[in-house]
């Protein structure tokens, strides 16, 4: 539909519309010129009413007084209808008023007084302008649009004719400043030269731009490749932190180790495995070794199994502090086996004689305890030789039974011809000495 069907269609007077279409040729004729999106921002928004909003509301206060029943003198155009199309109730003036004057009611009512000063102000606008009142909304905010355009029109005028009196007053001063020919053209020259220094500085700065911006590119590359360094620096230090923190929880670990172990070692040196091995004690009148006795006395008498066993527990000590240290016996060879221990001459017949004893009543046990005491004498030559030798080695070692061929303080090693307590005695002399020997060899004397 175009706007002549739309204005056809609107409910206003002949006046009204032709007004408005004479607004509407005026603003098609003279429009300026499209403004700008920033001057388009600072113009004023108007919000105007869309075509089916062109109607007055009543107040609910005008509404309540309004009476039920028509004044007779009132005219059809002026009574408040409701459009069907339409959802609120609007009220539609009429569009022409009559220029005499309606008389006086002798008791008005707020609404009929209302509507007749309403028409003496449209009858004057209506005298006073070329358009007949009252308008519609629609046509009213249309008549609005057109005098703010000429509004904006006439304003725009103004500053043209305010810019065009500055520059001709400005013209007037020139002309009274009398500025001669010769000195306008100096000062254009001046400007000339001063136009060319700022544009060689211009090039100058320019050029010192591009030298700049060229240095720039060259530092950030730098950069970047101090960035990758950095990276690759914190990524092999990291590894090194890494490292050195296995290698320090390994030391420590190993420090650790180490102070068991050497608690350990003190401990282990502390020890003393020959005492262990070799207990040397006594029993009442009996010398022991490893809780073995060795001698027999009437009253408690000893089994030769385990007089036996005795000795070869001493023979093995005589042995073990030999070859500790590492000393060798003149004219005899130990030979430990238990409790069937021997002694070997190495020179002359190289006899051999039975460290053990046996308590059988034959006539073949006085032949073996023959030869039982000269391996118990021979064992003392053994025993006299390495004392011999640790007093050769520290002069402070003193035993306190001397040994003379089978004797050893005052009592016999010999079980043949001899009392069984002396025999006894002498044994436990024989341990003594063993036992002051390996507690000179365990205390370090041989170096």
């Amino acid at each position: 539909m175009t706007e002549t069907e739309q204005l056809a269609h609107l409910p206003s007077s002949p006046s009204s519309k032709a007004a408005w279409q004479h607004g509407k040729h005026t603003e098609s004729a003279g429009a300026s010129p499209p403004l700008s999106s920033r001057a388009q921002g600072k113009q004023p928004h108007r919000n105007y009413p869309a075509p089916n909003e062109s109607f007055v509301l009543l107040q609910d206060s005008v509404i309540r007084n309004i009476p039920s029943p028509l004044p007779p003198n009132t005219s059809p155009k002026s009574a408040v209808s409701a459009s069907p199309r339409s959802g609120p109730t609007r009220s539609v003036l009429p569009s022409s008023i009559p220029s005499q004057t309606e008389p006086d009611q002798p008791n008005p009512t707020p609404i009929s007084h209302h509507l007749r000063s309403t028409m003496r102000l449209f009858n004057l606008l209506t005298t006073r302008t070329d358009i007949d009142h009252p308008l519609c909304a629609e046509c009213t905010q249309i008549l609005l649009s057109s005098l703010q355009r000429q509004l904006d029109e006439t304003k725009k005028e103004r500053d043209g004719y305010s810019a065009f009196e500055k520059e001709v007053k400005k013209e007037k001063e020139r002309e009274s400043q009398d500025v001669s020919r010769d000195e306008a053209e100096r000062k254009i020259e001046k400007l000339i030269i001063e136009e060319r220094a700022a544009i060689e500085q211009l090039r100058s700065a320019e050029r010192e731009r591009e030298q700049l911006d060229e240095e720039l590119r060259g530092l950030e590359l730098e950069e970047k490749v101090l960035e990758e360094e950095e990276a690759e620096f914190w990524h092999s230090h990291n590894e090194h932190q890494l490292v050195s923190a296995n290698q320090a929880a390994l030391l420590a670990s190993l420090r650790a180790a180490y102070a068991a172990d050497y608690a350990t070692y003190e401990k282990l040196e502390r020890t003393n495995v020959y005492n262990d091995a070799f207990c040397i004690g006594h029993d009442g009148v009996f010398g022991t070794i490893n809780g073995l006795r060795l001698g027999r006395v009437p009253g408690l008498p000893v089994e030769w199994p385990e007089i036996n066993a005795a000795w070869g527990q001493t023979l093995l000590l005589l042995y073990t502090i030999a070859r500790k240290l590492d000393f060798t016996f003149d004219n005899y060879r130990l030979i430990p086996m238990g409790s069937f221990s021997r002694i070997e001459r190495t020179v002359g017949d190289k006899a051999t004689y039975e460290l053990y004893g046996s308590g059988d009543l034959h006539f073949g046990r006085l032949l073996h305890n023959r030869r039982f005491d000269f391996a118990m004498v021979a064992f003392l030559e053994c025993l006299k030789q390495l004392m011999d030798y640790v007093k050769s080695q520290d002069g402070s070692v003193e035993f306190p039974h001397q040994i003379t061929k089978d004797k050893i303080g005052e009592a016999s090693v010999k079980l043949q011809f001899s009392q069984e307590e002396a025999w006894t005695r002498a044994l436990r002399h024989v341990l003594l000495a063993l036992k002051i020997i390996l507690k000179w060899m365990t205390n370090g004397g041989n170096g």
